[in-house]
């Protein structure tokens, strides 16, 4: 008498991931490709500035409500997803719960961290903020009003992207790209900021993606 052999029961199909279109990943991704050479646009002889840019002209981080927390501190307690922990005088946070907005990944210990200027400080003087004033420019580099211009990311990240563009920069996961591109135009256009043609061509180009993906 033979025996039946086992039926193995059907897998469970797997949720496909959501994929760019094929044509709008490849644009993508030759763009990745040429950002080195793009990146060049981010000389002084692209971009004739009324001053040479200083990171001395962005004062930065400030006590604006004199508490004893500067901006980093402010940020790092806001962002946390947990109430932080601040050390014995209350001027500084010692732990708490932070997601990189570039990666997902969880952070607890806040010297892992560094808070990015989503829009760099370079790149905003070269779109305009070489003719603020020294106040506006305090102000841009220590924005706690909105909660896209400073982020606290990985250290690592922050010091990838250095004052890249999106055409020279993008966190690694392209999940991310939407959300970063919307911030870097809210960012922009509420500080009155300029875009350059090649960046207006990336970042709407994003842009139309994300609406086809959903």
């Amino acid at each position: 008498m033979t025996r039946k052999a086992k039926q193995r029961p059907a897998p469970r199909p797997r949720p496909r991931p959501r994929r760019w279109p094929g044509r709008a990943r490849l644009l993508m991704l030759a763009a990745v490709a040429l950002s080195g050479v793009w990146g060049l646009r981010q000389s002084d002889f692209f971009y004739p500035v009324k001053q040479p840019y200083s990171r001395s002209l962005y004062e930065h981080w400030i006590d604006a409500d004199a508490d004893c927390r500067d901006t980093r501190q402010e940020v790092l307690a806001r962002d946390s997803v947990v109430p932080v922990r601040l050390s014995f005088d209350g001027c500084r946070v010692e732990t708490g719960r932070w997601i990189d907005p570039y990666s997902g990944r969880v952070f607890t210990d806040p010297s892992a961290l560094d808070i990015d200027h989503l829009v760099p400080l370079a790149e905003a003087h070269r779109s305009g903020a070489d003719e603020w004033s020294a106040e506006r420019r305090r102000a841009f580099a220590n924005d706690l009003s909105s909660p896209l211009t400073l982020l606290p990311v990985r250290a690592g990240a922050n010091r990838s992207k250095a004052d890249g563009d999106p055409l020279a920069w993008m966190p690694s996961d392209p999940t991310r790209w939407c959300a970063y591109t919307r911030a870097w135009m809210a960012v922009k256009t509420r500080w009155g900021l300029d875009r350059d043609l090649l960046e207006k061509w990336w970042t709407d180009g994003v842009l139309w993606v994300c609406r086809v993906v959903g």
